[in-house]
Protein backbone atom coordinates (compact mmCIF):
# COMPACT_ATOMS: atom_id res chain seq x y z
CA UNK A 1 0.00 0.00 0.00
CA UNK A 2 1.17 3.61 -0.53
CA UNK A 3 1.11 5.15 3.14
CA UNK A 4 0.40 8.68 3.84
CA UNK A 5 1.64 9.73 7.66
CA UNK A 6 0.22 13.37 9.19
CA UNK A 7 1.76 14.22 12.18
CA UNK A 8 1.09 17.57 13.91
CA UNK A 9 4.93 18.96 14.07
CA UNK A 10 8.85 17.36 14.45
CA UNK A 11 10.35 19.71 16.39
CA UNK A 12 11.54 16.99 19.42
CA UNK A 13 11.16 13.35 20.23
CA UNK A 14 8.95 12.61 22.86
CA UNK A 15 6.05 10.43 23.07
CA UNK A 16 3.79 11.16 20.00
CA UNK A 17 7.31 10.87 17.59
CA UNK A 18 7.95 7.58 19.49
CA UNK A 19 5.22 6.26 17.96
CA UNK A 20 5.20 7.56 14.78
CA UNK A 21 8.92 6.05 15.12
CA UNK A 22 7.27 2.42 15.61
CA UNK A 23 4.43 3.52 12.80
CA UNK A 24 7.52 3.92 10.42
CA UNK A 25 9.37 0.67 11.20
CA UNK A 26 5.54 -0.81 10.28
CA UNK A 27 5.21 1.17 7.10
CA UNK A 28 9.02 1.58 5.58
CA UNK A 29 8.02 3.25 2.67
CA UNK A 30 5.37 5.94 4.44
CA UNK A 31 5.81 9.63 3.49
CA UNK A 32 5.64 12.34 6.12
CA UNK A 33 3.56 15.41 5.72
CA UNK A 34 3.58 17.95 8.87
CA UNK A 35 3.37 21.75 9.28
CA UNK A 36 6.68 22.07 10.92
CA UNK A 37 9.79 20.34 10.49
CA UNK A 38 13.43 20.52 12.60
CA UNK A 39 15.94 17.95 11.07
CA UNK A 40 18.10 18.57 14.02
CA UNK A 41 15.81 17.53 16.26
CA UNK A 42 14.50 14.29 15.14
CA UNK A 43 15.85 10.90 15.05
CA UNK A 44 17.66 9.77 12.03
CA UNK A 45 14.84 6.93 11.63
CA UNK A 46 12.41 9.61 10.95
CA UNK A 47 14.72 12.00 8.38
CA UNK A 48 15.10 8.53 6.70
CA UNK A 49 11.43 9.36 5.56
CA UNK A 50 10.28 11.68 2.98
CA UNK A 51 8.88 14.44 5.34
CA UNK A 52 6.99 17.31 3.40
CA UNK A 53 5.93 19.96 5.47
CA UNK A 54 2.78 22.16 5.02
CA UNK A 55 3.75 26.14 4.28
CA UNK A 56 3.16 26.78 8.08
CA UNK A 57 7.33 25.51 7.76
CA UNK A 58 7.70 28.28 5.63
CA UNK A 59 6.86 31.30 7.89
CA UNK A 60 9.13 33.46 9.73
CA UNK A 61 10.51 31.42 12.66
CA UNK A 62 8.05 28.78 12.46
CA UNK A 63 10.29 26.38 14.10
CA UNK A 64 10.13 28.33 17.49
CA UNK A 65 6.85 29.77 16.92
CA UNK A 66 4.76 26.99 15.75
CA UNK A 67 2.25 27.23 18.18
CA UNK A 68 1.50 30.89 17.07
CA UNK A 69 0.32 30.02 13.64
CA UNK A 70 -2.81 27.43 15.00
CA UNK A 71 -5.27 29.28 13.66
CA UNK A 72 -3.69 28.41 10.01
CA UNK A 73 -2.95 24.91 10.33
CA UNK A 74 -6.73 23.75 9.55
CA UNK A 75 -6.49 25.48 5.81
CA UNK A 76 -2.70 24.13 5.72
CA UNK A 77 -3.92 20.25 6.54
CA UNK A 78 -6.37 20.72 4.08
CA UNK A 79 -4.05 21.83 0.40
CA UNK A 80 -2.30 18.42 0.95
CA UNK A 81 -2.85 16.81 -2.19
CA UNK A 82 -3.47 12.53 -0.73
CA UNK A 83 -4.78 11.42 -3.89
CA UNK A 84 -1.53 8.73 -4.26
CA UNK A 85 -2.00 6.84 -1.01
CA UNK A 86 -4.50 4.51 -0.17
CA UNK A 87 -3.74 4.48 3.28
CA UNK A 88 -3.35 7.59 5.49
CA UNK A 89 -2.67 7.63 8.94
CA UNK A 90 -2.97 11.05 11.02
CA UNK A 91 -1.26 11.44 14.29
CA UNK A 92 -3.37 13.83 16.42
CA UNK A 93 -2.57 15.74 19.42
CA UNK A 94 -2.37 18.82 17.69
CA UNK A 95 -4.24 19.61 14.09
CA UNK A 96 -3.17 16.37 12.12
CA UNK A 97 -6.72 14.90 11.72
CA UNK A 98 -8.02 17.03 9.29
CA UNK A 99 -6.64 16.29 6.36
CA UNK A 100 -9.24 15.69 3.33
CA UNK A 101 -8.65 11.77 2.07
CA UNK A 102 -9.10 10.84 -1.46
CA UNK A 103 -12.55 8.09 -1.27
CA UNK A 104 -10.74 5.27 -1.92
CA UNK A 105 -8.22 5.81 0.31
CA UNK A 106 -8.78 4.60 4.67
CA UNK A 107 -8.14 7.22 7.28
CA UNK A 108 -6.91 6.02 10.44
CA UNK A 109 -6.42 8.65 13.05
CA UNK A 110 -4.06 7.62 16.02
CA UNK A 111 -5.23 10.10 18.48
CA UNK A 112 -2.92 10.87 21.49
CA UNK A 113 -5.56 13.04 22.87
CA UNK A 114 -8.40 16.07 21.09
CA UNK A 115 -6.02 19.29 21.38
CA UNK A 116 -5.86 19.61 25.15
CA UNK A 117 -6.15 23.05 24.87
CA UNK A 118 -8.88 23.69 23.41
CA UNK A 119 -11.25 20.96 25.22
CA UNK A 120 -10.34 18.96 28.69
CA UNK A 121 -7.62 21.21 29.36
CA UNK A 122 -8.65 24.93 28.10
CA UNK A 123 -9.40 26.47 31.11
CA UNK A 124 -5.84 25.62 32.92
CA UNK A 125 -4.50 26.84 29.68
CA UNK A 126 -6.56 30.21 29.82
CA UNK A 127 -5.64 30.96 33.83
CA UNK A 128 -1.79 30.40 32.56
CA UNK A 129 -1.57 32.69 29.96
CA UNK A 130 -0.99 36.09 29.34
CA UNK A 131 -3.28 39.17 28.23
CA UNK A 132 -3.51 39.16 24.92
CA UNK A 133 -3.45 35.21 24.53
CA UNK A 134 -6.09 35.98 26.84
CA UNK A 135 -8.25 37.90 24.35
CA UNK A 136 -7.63 35.66 21.26
CA UNK A 137 -8.61 32.43 22.93
CA UNK A 138 -11.94 32.70 23.38
CA UNK A 139 -13.10 32.85 19.42
CA UNK A 140 -10.02 30.98 18.55
CA UNK A 141 -10.62 27.98 20.42
CA UNK A 142 -14.60 28.32 19.23
CA UNK A 143 -13.55 28.52 16.24
CA UNK A 144 -10.90 25.13 16.45
CA UNK A 145 -13.68 23.53 17.57
CA UNK A 146 -16.05 23.50 15.11
CA UNK A 147 -13.44 22.83 12.72
CA UNK A 148 -12.49 20.24 14.85
CA UNK A 149 -15.84 18.47 15.36
CA UNK A 150 -16.42 18.42 11.46
CA UNK A 151 -13.16 17.03 10.49
CA UNK A 152 -13.76 14.06 12.80
CA UNK A 153 -16.31 13.07 10.26
CA UNK A 154 -13.44 12.92 7.96
CA UNK A 155 -11.94 9.72 9.76
CA UNK A 156 -12.75 6.33 9.08
CA UNK A 157 -11.19 4.59 12.13
CA UNK A 158 -9.90 6.16 15.79
CA UNK A 159 -7.56 4.56 17.39
CA UNK A 160 -6.90 6.03 21.34
CA UNK A 161 -3.66 5.88 22.94
CA UNK A 162 -5.80 5.15 26.45
CA UNK A 163 -9.01 4.41 27.41
CA UNK A 164 -8.92 8.00 29.02
CA UNK A 165 -8.21 9.13 25.79
CA UNK A 166 -11.01 7.27 23.62
CA UNK A 167 -13.58 8.41 26.40
CA UNK A 168 -12.53 12.14 25.01
CA UNK A 169 -13.22 10.83 21.52
CA UNK A 170 -16.58 10.05 22.48
CA UNK A 171 -17.34 12.85 24.41
CA UNK A 172 -15.67 15.57 22.14
CA UNK A 173 -16.65 13.54 18.40
CA UNK A 174 -19.17 11.17 19.18
CA UNK A 175 -17.01 8.30 17.63
CA UNK A 176 -16.23 5.10 18.96
CA UNK A 177 -12.22 4.65 19.16
CA UNK A 178 -9.96 1.04 19.59
CA UNK A 179 -7.31 1.80 22.26
CA UNK A 180 -4.02 0.26 21.26
CA UNK A 181 -1.53 1.80 24.00
CA UNK A 182 1.76 3.53 22.95
CA UNK A 183 5.10 1.83 22.63
CA UNK A 184 7.58 1.88 25.62
CA UNK A 185 11.29 0.76 25.25
CA UNK A 186 11.09 -0.92 28.35
CA UNK A 187 14.22 -2.62 27.24
CA UNK A 188 16.06 0.19 28.06
CA UNK A 189 15.47 -0.35 31.42
CA UNK A 190 16.29 -2.91 34.36
CA UNK A 191 15.80 -3.35 37.95
CA UNK A 192 18.95 -3.29 40.73
CA UNK A 193 18.92 -5.69 43.80
CA UNK A 194 17.14 -4.71 46.72
CA UNK A 195 20.52 -3.36 48.43
CA UNK A 196 21.05 -1.02 45.82
CA UNK A 197 17.88 0.81 46.28
CA UNK A 198 18.17 4.26 47.97
CA UNK A 199 16.15 5.94 50.88
CA UNK A 200 14.60 8.52 48.39
CA UNK A 201 11.56 9.21 46.19
CA UNK A 202 11.58 10.55 42.50
CA UNK A 203 9.39 12.71 40.29
CA UNK A 204 10.12 12.93 36.60
CA UNK A 205 8.82 14.76 33.80
CA UNK A 206 7.87 18.35 32.37
CA UNK A 207 7.49 20.54 34.98
CA UNK A 208 4.34 22.55 33.75
CA UNK A 209 1.55 23.23 36.32
CA UNK A 210 -0.97 20.55 34.66
CA UNK A 211 1.12 17.70 36.10
CA UNK A 212 1.73 19.80 39.68
CA UNK A 213 4.70 19.26 39.95
CA UNK A 214 4.48 21.62 43.24
CA UNK A 215 2.11 19.06 44.75
CA UNK A 216 5.09 16.64 45.30
CA UNK A 217 7.36 19.41 46.55
CA UNK A 218 4.73 20.27 48.93
CA UNK A 219 4.32 17.01 50.21
CA UNK A 220 7.39 16.05 50.87
CA UNK A 221 8.61 19.55 51.95
CA UNK A 222 6.10 18.69 55.29
CA UNK A 223 7.04 15.08 55.26
CA UNK A 224 10.57 16.26 55.84
CA UNK A 225 11.70 12.91 53.20
CA UNK A 226 13.84 12.86 50.21
CA UNK A 227 12.69 13.57 46.73
CA UNK A 228 14.69 14.14 43.59
CA UNK A 229 12.81 16.04 40.80
CA UNK A 230 14.08 15.63 36.99
CA UNK A 231 13.04 17.71 34.42
CA UNK A 232 13.01 20.71 32.62
CA UNK A 233 10.15 23.59 32.28
CA UNK A 234 8.72 26.86 32.73
CA UNK A 235 7.82 25.83 36.58
CA UNK A 236 12.28 24.85 37.24
CA UNK A 237 12.78 27.74 38.77
CA UNK A 238 9.69 27.77 40.91
CA UNK A 239 10.47 24.62 42.47
CA UNK A 240 13.79 25.36 43.21
CA UNK A 241 12.36 28.35 45.42
CA UNK A 242 10.02 26.17 47.21
CA UNK A 243 11.76 23.13 47.91
CA UNK A 244 12.69 22.71 51.08
CA UNK A 245 16.21 20.93 52.61
CA UNK A 246 14.92 16.84 52.04
CA UNK A 247 14.42 18.11 48.03
CA UNK A 248 16.80 18.05 45.05
CA UNK A 249 15.93 19.55 41.73
CA UNK A 250 18.40 18.09 38.94
CA UNK A 251 16.22 19.50 36.45
CA UNK A 252 16.55 18.16 32.88
CA UNK A 253 19.25 15.26 32.85
CA UNK A 254 21.22 12.87 30.37
CA UNK A 255 19.04 9.77 30.36
CA UNK A 256 21.91 7.53 32.14
CA UNK A 257 20.99 9.60 34.79
CA UNK A 258 17.06 9.17 34.52
CA UNK A 259 17.94 5.52 34.25
CA UNK A 260 20.04 5.49 37.51
CA UNK A 261 17.45 7.32 40.06
CA UNK A 262 14.43 5.08 38.00
CA UNK A 263 16.27 1.97 39.44
CA UNK A 264 17.42 3.16 43.40
CA UNK A 265 14.33 4.88 43.81
CA UNK A 266 11.66 3.80 46.41
CA UNK A 267 9.06 4.81 44.28
CA UNK A 268 8.13 7.26 41.16
CA UNK A 269 5.96 9.73 41.89
CA UNK A 270 3.22 10.58 39.49
CA UNK A 271 0.70 13.83 40.43
CA UNK A 272 -1.05 14.59 36.95
CA UNK A 273 -3.17 13.49 35.15
CA UNK A 274 -1.79 12.33 31.98
CA UNK A 275 -3.36 10.97 28.56
CA UNK A 276 -1.31 7.43 29.14
CA UNK A 277 1.78 8.08 30.75
CA UNK A 278 5.12 6.89 29.75
CA UNK A 279 7.05 7.65 32.97
CA UNK A 280 5.35 5.05 35.37
CA UNK A 281 5.71 2.25 32.73
CA UNK A 282 9.53 3.16 32.61
CA UNK A 283 9.84 3.59 36.74
CA UNK A 284 8.02 -0.13 36.47
CA UNK A 285 10.16 -1.61 33.76
CA UNK A 286 12.72 -0.63 36.40
CA UNK A 287 11.10 -2.59 39.31
CA UNK A 288 10.11 0.34 41.24
CA UNK A 289 6.50 1.01 42.41
CA UNK A 290 4.81 4.26 41.31
CA UNK A 291 2.81 6.51 43.45
CA UNK A 292 -0.23 8.10 41.00
CA UNK A 293 -3.06 10.47 40.96
CA UNK A 294 -6.19 7.71 39.90
CA UNK A 295 -7.26 9.61 36.82
CA UNK A 296 -6.08 9.16 33.22
CA UNK A 297 -3.50 6.97 32.01
CA UNK A 298 -2.31 5.56 35.11
CA UNK A 299 -4.87 4.06 35.79
CA UNK A 300 -4.46 1.33 32.97
CA UNK A 301 -0.95 0.96 33.57
CA UNK A 302 -0.34 0.69 37.21
CA UNK A 303 -1.94 -2.09 39.57
CA UNK A 304 -3.26 -0.95 42.67
CA UNK A 305 -1.35 -2.53 45.52
CA UNK A 306 0.99 -4.52 43.05
CA UNK A 307 2.52 -2.22 41.19
CA UNK A 308 1.46 1.24 43.26
CA UNK A 309 -0.77 3.01 44.72
CA UNK A 310 -3.38 5.83 43.86
CA UNK A 311 -4.40 8.64 45.41
CA UNK A 312 -7.68 10.25 44.58
CA UNK A 313 -7.91 13.99 44.34
CA UNK A 314 -5.01 16.21 44.11
CA UNK A 315 -4.16 17.89 47.56
CA UNK A 316 -0.93 17.29 50.04
CA UNK A 317 -2.47 15.28 52.40
CA UNK A 318 -4.01 12.62 49.89
CA UNK A 319 -0.63 12.61 48.80
CA UNK A 320 1.51 11.71 52.11
CA UNK A 321 -1.30 9.23 52.71
CA UNK A 322 -0.14 7.65 49.65
CA UNK A 323 3.47 7.54 50.92
CA UNK A 324 2.52 6.03 54.27
CA UNK A 325 0.64 3.62 52.51
CA UNK A 326 3.68 2.62 49.75
CA UNK A 327 5.73 2.34 53.26
CA UNK A 328 3.42 -0.05 54.48
CA UNK A 329 3.81 -2.50 51.65
CA UNK A 330 6.30 -5.07 50.45
CA UNK A 331 6.18 -4.91 46.85
CA UNK A 332 7.34 -7.94 44.13
CA UNK A 333 9.87 -5.69 41.74
CA UNK A 334 9.15 -8.83 39.49
CA UNK A 335 5.47 -7.63 39.28
CA UNK A 336 6.39 -3.87 38.07
CA UNK A 337 8.59 -5.65 35.39
CA UNK A 338 5.76 -7.51 33.67
CA UNK A 339 3.29 -5.26 34.02
CA UNK A 340 5.71 -2.67 32.19
CA UNK A 341 6.21 -5.63 29.52
CA UNK A 342 2.88 -5.55 28.54
CA UNK A 343 3.47 -1.99 26.72
CA UNK A 344 6.71 -3.10 25.17
CA UNK A 345 7.34 -1.49 21.60
CA UNK A 346 6.81 -4.86 19.68
CA UNK A 347 3.50 -5.38 21.40
CA UNK A 348 2.49 -1.84 20.04
CA UNK A 349 3.73 -2.94 16.44
CA UNK A 350 1.62 -6.43 16.50
CA UNK A 351 -1.77 -4.77 17.25
CA UNK A 352 -1.38 -1.87 14.91
CA UNK A 353 -0.56 -3.49 12.37
CA UNK A 354 -3.68 -6.19 12.80
CA UNK A 355 -5.57 -3.39 13.24
CA UNK A 356 -4.58 -2.01 9.62
CA UNK A 357 -5.11 -5.54 8.21
CA UNK A 358 -8.46 -6.09 9.51
CA UNK A 359 -9.44 -2.59 8.42
CA UNK A 360 -7.68 -2.64 5.03
CA UNK A 361 -8.37 -6.74 3.99
CA UNK A 362 -4.59 -5.92 3.13
CA UNK A 363 -1.55 -8.27 4.98
CA UNK A 364 1.36 -6.26 5.45
CA UNK A 365 4.67 -7.27 5.24
CA UNK A 366 6.13 -8.33 8.48
CA UNK A 367 8.65 -4.79 9.71
CA UNK A 368 12.20 -5.26 9.80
Amino acid sequence: MRVAIIHYWLVGMRGGEKVLEALCDIFPDADIYTHVCDLSAISDKLKAHKIQTTFIGALPYARKMYKKYLPLMPMALEQIDLGAYDLVISSESGPAKGIIPTSPALHVCYCHSPMRYIWNMYNRYYDSSGLMTRLMMPPLAHYLRTWDVATANRVDDFVANSATVAQRIRRYYRRDASVIHPPVDTAAFAPVSRSEVGDYYLMVGELVSYKRPDLTVEAFNRLKAKLVVIGGGEMLERLRRIAGPTVTILGSQPFDVLKHHYARCKALVFPGEEDFGIVPVEAMASGRPVIAFGRGGATETVVANKTGVFFANQTVEELIDAVERIERLDLNPADAVSRAADFRRDVFISRFRTFVERATGTELALPA
